[in-house]
């Protein structure tokens, strides 16, 4: 992936990237229903 001149390498290469875009929506809604069950 390159924005302008840098290049953006994700760890462990496509599977990295897959798991940390998976890992970042589980934790945003783990991270929802928490503020929803203490408010």
């Amino acid at each position: 992936m390159r924005i302008g001149n840098t290049e953006i390498r994700p760890l462990g290469g496509g599977l990295g990237c897959l798991l940390m875009i998976l890992f970042s929506i589980l934790a945003s809604v783990v991270l929802t229903v928490l503020l929803n069950l203490v408010l």
